[in-house]
Order: C-alpha cells, then structure tokens, then sequence
C-alpha cells in the first residue's frame, strides 16, 4: 500500500528519516538490510489523542526514553537525543496534518551498500531512525473496550529475560509475540495470554496484564519477563491516585479463572477487559466497576477533562510545541 492508495487523512504524507522528512513511498530500505535477515530494530508504539484543546501525544518522552533505552540495551549508539526524537515526532505530526494518530519511531540496522556486510555480527552495518505516523483505530475494536474480549493462556512461553531482553521493545522479541498472536486468532480468540518460562504468568502478545481482586490491582512483576509499558505505568499511578492497592507480585495461572476482573494495558489496546480466559468466565462476563473507573480515569486525562495538574506533563500538544518554536 503506498500514500497514493489510501487518504492522506489516515497515513501520513510524510515520513521523518535520520532528521529530514521524506514522501511516504520514498521510506525504503535495501532487502539485504541487517534488519530484515536478523530483526535488529528497536521501536516504539506512542498515540497522539485530539482533544478539546487540541492534538496531544500521550506520554511522548517516556515513550522516546524507553527507545533510547532499548537502543542502548542492544548497543546502538544513536547519535540523537531523546528529545530530538520527540521534536521530530511534533513537527511530522504538524507537517502530516492529523488531529489524531498512531506513532512509529524505529531504529534498525540497516545496510551499508559501498561496503556491504553480511553476517550476524551487527556493528558494521549502519544504524537508521525512522518515525511515521497514521491513523489507527482500537487495536481490540471499539466494542471491546466496553464489552471485554476472549482469551486464551497460549502453549507459547515468554522468553527467558536472559535469553532476549524483555526490558528493549525489539522487533526480535515480536516474533514470540506472533506465535502468541497467531494462535489465539486460529483457536477462535482475540489475543493470548503467554506464561513465563517459570510457569508464572506474564504478558498478552503487546500488552501487559492486571487482575482485580477483593478490590486490589495486581499485575506482574518485571521480573515475569513483561515489557515496562507506559500505559501500565499510567494505570498504576491513576490507581494509587484513586486510593487503589496495587500489588506487583507472581500470578499462577489458576489465578486468571478466579479473577473478579481481567484487563490488558497497552498503547494500543489502552485499557480493555477481559471477559473469559479458556471459555472459563471471568468474574461476571463483562467489564468490572474497578476496571471501568480506571478508563473513566485513563479517558479523562487523554480528553483533558481530568482536573489533576499533575497529569497534564502527559500530554504533549502540537501546537503548543509550534508556537514555542516559532516564538
């Protein structure tokens, strides 16, 4: 699919490439790239919400920290900035025109063509930055956000931390994701919950898991092998606001079925209940009063409708940052 098969309302027209912005067509990278034979990319998943006041990123340097952070973990020397990658992000965002839309910054090694080498080593291959951006709607769909989705616990083990870094969002670590995915899909399910390699559970194929019980929220420890998301770092700070215990601890399997409330956290999947794991019930079938006040919550941040000061450091506005600029 290229820019001029869809609506420039829904893909950016422009793509920001190593500090220069580029049509989107023109976004190319050589097939013996090291990326493609041995998945060597760090990446990012940011939304960026129109509300009353405007377009506003959610989170968007905890979420360019976290690529630093993934680049450094897997030895990249990126020669830019945290913040540099999120002034890029604003100006693609403004230059693209989108009120609202899903956002993909992305490190890899590529290719160099005058001295081309091939092997896992990957020093000698060239690092390349890359963000787009597009409109994206619910990852779960709409529906699932009130409704809550089927599940199942997947035959697939998250990988052992020390045999992949679960702390980089890599792309490497998504083909385990995939077998995930792509099982819960052929058995009739909306997504996958993976266990650890200890048997502990761990994380759903991109979103992190809590479960309410007796009115407390707990979710994996990072030790579960769990990616450190943002948006689960939003829900517990929003809980701990709202006088909610919240509890990071080893969760058996068993625990999914006797759960008063299940739900996923994610930059796309948000905040979205889980109504069964394994065609067994959880609590009564459909999204929990705990679960609802912390996306009534969630929501209202995103919405700038929430009061709290506190939170607003979480949303970036596009045209705030312009004017800064511009001034």
């Amino acid at each position: 699919m290229t820019a001029k098969d869809v609506s420039t309302t829904k893909i950016g027209a422009k793509v920001w490439r190593d500090g220069e912005f580029i049509d989107w067509d023109d976004a190319r990278v050589h097939i013996m790239s090291h990326v493609i034979h041995y998945g060597s990319s760090v990446f990012e998943g940011i939304r960026c919400y129109k509300n009353k006041n405007g377009s506003a990123v959610f989170r968007l340097t905890e979420h360019m920290q976290r690529l630093v952070n993934s680049a450094k973990i897997y030895r990249m020397d990126v020669n830019r900035t945290r913040d540099e990658f999120c002034d890029a992000t604003v100006e693609l965002i403004s230059r693209c025109g989108l009120d609202e839309c899903y956002i993909r910054p992305i490190i890899f090694r590529g290719l160099d063509e005058a001295n081309p080498a091939f092997g896992v080593n990957p020093f000698p291959n060239p690092l390349r930055s890359y963000i787009a951006v597009w409109r994206w709607g619910k990852y779960l769909g709409e529906e699932a956000l009130e409704n809550g989705i089927d599940v199942c616990v997947s035959s697939w083990e998250r990988f052992n931390s020390n045999a992949l870094p679960a702390m980089a969002k890599a792309g490497a670590n998504y083909m385990n994701s995939q077998l995930i995915k792509m099982e819960a899909i052929l058995g009739g399910y909306s997504e996958g919950i993976a266990l650890d390699d200890r048997g502990y559970v761990s994380e759903g194929s991109g979103e992190n898991l809590f479960i309410v019980n007796n009115g407390k929220l707990i979710t994996p420890p990072l030790g579960a092998s769990i990616l450190p998301g943002i948006t689960r770092d939003s829900v517990i700070q929003i809980a701990r606001e709202l006088g909610i215990e919240v509890v990071e601890t080893v969760i058996q399997r068993a625990a999914l079925y006797l759960a008063d409330e299940l739900f996923f956290t994610g930059t796309a999947a948000e905040i979205t209940p889980i109504r069964s794991v394994d065609k067994i019930t959880v609590g009564k079938g459909k999204r929990g009063p705990i679960t609802e006040q912390l996306q009534k919550e969630f929501f209202a941040i995103i919405n700038a409708e929430r009061p709290a000061p506190d939170n607003a450091k979480w949303l970036t506005y596009i045209t705030e940052v312009a004017e800064k600029k511009s001034a």
